[in-house]
Parts: structure tokens; C-alpha cells; sequence
């Protein structure tokens, strides 16, 4: 009897080792990143951030399961400079990747010198893949370990406009390209037809009219429209499924897999279902189309003056009806990919990151695009979601730039080391810890030098924008976000009562040079020098 009840003990004893030693496991178990970024994306294009209109149930629950960040901004407003800064955790400056030239002609200056985190997450171990929009420079892309790297005209993934052509060898394999109606023109990134809106500059003419005319001349932010593929072929499914099937690949091993969706970037033509989703008649143009600007250092960015249909209030109506049916189309595919990590028993040890490179100005200010420091352009989306480590519905109010998440994915995934980082990691400010971060952020923008702002900083609801000299003739800028979110008033330049303002955009500035010596900023004696009333 004692016999047995020793054995008994001792079995006892060798499961409870086994249990904590399973256990111990278990909690150094490596963790898996999923990290989804979209292309010109603002923060109010979801149904959580308050938008009434668009739906996008998908997204939400992904911002539900984990951390919304509110106040969220991008580096730079413009898809190369961005994107080297979200992957280095770099700012603009320290990246020297301020325009996109330095994306587009791959490799030719020393810029973007520091590791990406998917190069650091290699050198741990991880199985790192990409797919969809890179717009960095290439030699961080030798990592990635996607079975396809070349298009079958030889062009590689991570060169310019790389996705492109292996999404050309797709769609002319189940979607052979057709002859055009006399109302049709071919789509820039499908080479598919596509039936212009009245916002598009060929709306009117017939596609032999516009070759003999200068309306042949067009960018890709000129093109709105219905787009003639089926859903289950557009480059957004084509992008989705290409990580959706990664995703079944990689279940067994440790993975980092981004997928850089293109859209709602130019060309705004959705396809059907997506196309008339939200009907154009029932969309409302921003409230500022009508602004005038005089008072302001944007009054002529991006062809505002030479491009009328972008504030005309009945023709703009039709861009936010294809932006909205593209960002819903891409909700769709989310909840695709999100069921797919379920049922691969991933999503409990996943990572996961959605946000945007910059957003849209969509009508606002009669804008397109992006390039500048209004909301709509520099505030964006962001999700982080990990389960059993970020509460659900988390809801951050704290000021943070996408230059945070290099730090954080290292966090979050127990990467150790010193790795150079011009950010924080969002981890004190997720689980609410007493932290300085996120009381201020900075956006940079140098693309071409000081002949607009260059700083943006926001604290507090007050937005403070200036250029880094002090002989730049641009107009300084002031908005008081909480009274003015459409920011119509600026508070500096010609305002005669600009003086009232001399406490609140003098504290903006402090902070401002203390975020450039912390930087190490070449721009602080111009930034500190400069004469804001």
C-alpha cells in the first residue's frame, strides 16, 4: 500500500513537471505577424471611426478584438517615403526616402541604410513573404521567401510596379482582355475596359475621340469608374488570395507575412457588385469642397486650381461612391483572410496589424490625393490585435506615428536586441501604463524642400504646420481640431486675430524641436529660427 501510494505521488508529481513545463512552452511559443496595409486609406473610411454610410463589419471586429488607435498618423503623405519609415521604424529624415524617386530608381543612394523588421524577424528565425504593393527599395527585399518572384516577362515582385505584371499574367490567363465600346477606356492597372463617371476626364468621349486629343494625357487619379472584370478576378481578390494561400502554406512554421493591398489608391473603378454599392446620388461632398483657402499653404497643391471636378460638389459624389465600394470590397477579403486564420487554428497566435501608408483628401478642400497635412491625408487607421496579450476593445486616444510599429511588432513578438528605431513601441500606451509617448506626433514632409510645410504636429486637438526655414515665404498654419475639425480656419498666417495664438503655437513648436532633438534633426535651428506671427 505505501508502495502504491509513493507511485501514485511520484505520478503525480512527473504530470504536474510535465503540465509547467507544457506551459513554459507554451508562453515561448514564437508568435506569427500578419501585417496588412492598404494604399490611401483615411481614417474616417470605417464604420468604427463614425463613418455612417460606408459599412465595413469585417474591419471592426478585427479593431474590436484588440487595439483601435484613434489619433494614428502617417510619417509622410506620399507611398514610398511612408513605407520605408513603417518598416525601418525610421523617421523620413533618419531614412533619407523623402520623395519617391528614391523608391523608383531602386538602390542608387545610400537611404533606407537600417534593417526592416521582417529583416530583423529573419535572422530570428521567422519565414518571411510579401505580397502585393512594395514601393521600397529593392535591397530590402532579398529576405522574402515567396515561391514566385518574377512575372513571366522577368519582371521581380519588389520592382516598380513588380505586382503588377504577375497580376497581368493572372488576369490574361482567366480574364482575356476584350475590344472596347465606343463609351469604354482601358483601366491603367487591369489594361481592362472600364465605363467612365462624370468625374473622370474622358467622361463624354468615345475612346477614338480621345486618342486624337490631349485627354489621352491622363494619371491614374483621373480614372473613376465602373471597372469591366468580375469581382472574384480584381486585383484586391487576386492580392487577398495570394495571402490566403500563404497562410494555408505556412500554418506549420513561424511566419511574417504582409500584404500590401493597392487599393483604394487610384484608379477608383470597382467592379460590380462593388460599383454602385453606395449609390453616388446618395453621397455628401466634404464640408469643406467649398473652402476657399485663401488663408492657406495649399491653395494650389496637386493641380487644385487646374482641376475644378475635384471641388464640384455633384461630381465629386461619384469618387466617394467608388472609394467606399473599394474599401468595402477590401472588408470582404478581410473577413476572408480573417476566417482563414481561424480555421487554421492561427488567429490565438497571430499578430495582427491593419493600417494605411497615408490617406485621401477625397474632395476635401477640393483636393485629390494626398501630399498634404489635412486630415484626411495624414490621419489614418490602425489596428493591432494579439489575443491573450491586447484586451478586446482596447481604444487608444494617445497621439502615435506608424514609425511605432517596427518597435512594437519586435515587442509583441519578444525579438531581443538593440535595434536602431527613431519610435516607441505602443505596448505602455495599449496596456495603459503611465508613459509620455502619445501625447504629441509628428508627421515630416521634404519632398521638395521648404516650398510647402514641412512639420506637422498635433497635441492636444491643436494642429500646428510650418515649413524648417526661416526665409520660406510659406503661409504657417493653425487649426484648433476641436472646434474646427474641417480645420476652414487657419489661426496663423493672414488671420488678424493670429496674435491671440501666440501661447498655444509656441507651446506646438517646443514640442516639435524636442521631438527634432530627440532625432537628432538636422532641421532644429531652421524649426526653432523660424517666425511663426
Amino acid at each position: 500500500m505505501i508502495v502504491n501510494s509513493s507511485k501514485n505521488q511520484i505520478l503525480k508529481c512527473l504530470t504536474l513537471i510535465f503540465f509547467c513545463l507544457s506551459l513554459i512552452l507554451f508562453s515561448q511559443e514564437k508568435k506569427n505577424l500578419l501585417f496588412i496595409i492598404t494604399d490611401q486609406q483615411q481614417y474616417k473610411a470605417l464604420s468604427i471611426a463614425g463613418n455612417k454610410v460606408l459599412q465595413t463589419p469585417n474591419l471592426d471586429r478585427l479593431a474590436k478584438s484588440g487595439a483601435y488607435f484613434k489619433n494614428a498618423y502617417t510619417p509622410m503623405a506620399v507611398c514610398g517615403p511612408a513605407r520605408s519609415a513603417i518598416l525601418t521604424g525610421m523617421t523620413v529624415e533618419s531614412t533619407g526616402v523623402n520623395n519617391n524617386d528614391k523608391t523608383y530608381f531602386y538602390n542608387e543612394e545610400p537611404v533606407m541604410t537600417t534593417l526592416t523588421f521582417d529583416e530583423i524577424l529573419t535572422k530570428n528565425g521567422y519565414h518571411c513573404e510579401y505580397y502585393g504593393k512594395w514601393h521600397v527599395m529593392s535591397n530590402h527585399s532579398k529576405i522574402y521567401r515567396n515561391p514566385k518572384k518574377f512575372s513571366k516577362n522577368g519582371k521581380s515582385i519588389f520592382e516598380h510596379g513588380g505586382q503588377n505584371h504577375v497580376y497581368m499574367d493572372y488576369i490574361n490567363k482567366h480574364f482575356p482582355q476584350q475590344d472596347l465600346e465606343d463609351d469604354e477606356f482601358y483601366d491603367t492597372f487591369t489594361k481592362r475596359a472600364y465605363t467612365p463617371d462624370p468625374i473622370d476626364s474622358y467622361y463624354g468621349y468615345s475612346w477614338r475621340e480621345a486618342q486624337k486629343d490631349e485627354h489621352n494625357r491622363r494619371v491614374q487619379p483621373d480614372l473613376h469608374g465602373e471597372l469591366n472584370v468580375p469581382a472574384e478576378h480584381s486585383f484586391t481578390a487576386f492580392q487577398a488570395k495570394e495571402a490566403m494561400s500563404a497562410i494555408k502554406r505556412l500554418k506549420d512554421t513561424t511566419f511574417s507575412l504582409t500584404l500590401s493591398i493597392h487599393m483604394p489608391h487610384a484608379p477608383m473603378t470597382p467592379t460590380k457588385p462593388y460599383y454602385g454599392m453606395y449609390p453616388a446620388d446618395d453621397m455628401v461632398p466634404p464640408v469643406s469642397i467649398d473652402d476657399a483657402m485663401a488663408n492657406s499653404p495649399y491653395k494650389h497643391t496637386n493641380g487644385r486650381m487646374e482641376l475644378p471636378e475635384y471641388h464640384d460638389p455633384e461630381k465629386i459624389k461619384y469618387m466617394i461612391s467608388n472609394y467606399y465600394g473599394i474599401i468595402n470590397e477590401i472588408d470582404d477579403w478581410m473577413g476572408e483572410i480573417l476566417k482563414t486564420l481561424d480555421e487554421n487554428d492561427l488567429t490565438d497566435n497571430t499578430l495582427i496589424i491593419f493600417t494605411s501608408d497615408h490617406g485621401e483628401m477625397l474632395g476635401a478642400h477640393g483636393l485629390r490625393e494626398k501630399n498634404v497635412f489635412y486630415e484626411e491625408s495624414s490621419h489614418i487607421p490602425l489596428f493591432i490585435s494579439l489575443p491573450g496579450e491586447i484586451k478586446e476593445n482596447t481604444v487608444v486616444d494617445g497621439y502615435i506615428s506608424n514609425v511605432d510599429l517596427f518597435s512594437t511588432i519586435l515587442d509583441y513578438l519578444n525579438i531581443d536586441g538593440n535595434h536602431d528605431s527613431d519610435g516607441t513601441s505602443l505596448r505602455d500606451l495599449i496596456e495603459e501604463k503611465d508613459t509620455d509617448h502619445g501625447k504629441y506626433v509628428v508627421t515630416e514632409w521634404d519632398y521638395r524642400g521648404p516650398v510647402s510645410p514641412n512639420y506637422m504636429i498635433v497635441k492636444d486637438g491643436w494642429k500646428l504646420i510650418i515649413p524648417y526655414t526661416k526665409e520660406s515665404t510659406v503661409i504657417n498654419a493653425m487649426y484648433n481640431l476641436n472646434e474646427d475639425p474641417h480645420e476652414m480656419n487657419n489661426l496663423l498666417g493672414s488671420n488678424p486675430e493670429r496674435f491671440n495664438y501666440k501661447n498655444e503655437a509656441e507651446e506646438l513648436r517646443q514640442c516639435l524641436l524636442e521631438w527634432l532633438k530627440e532625432n537628432n534633426s538636422t532641421r532644429y535651428d531652421g524649426v526653432k529660427e523660424r517666425i511663426l506671427i
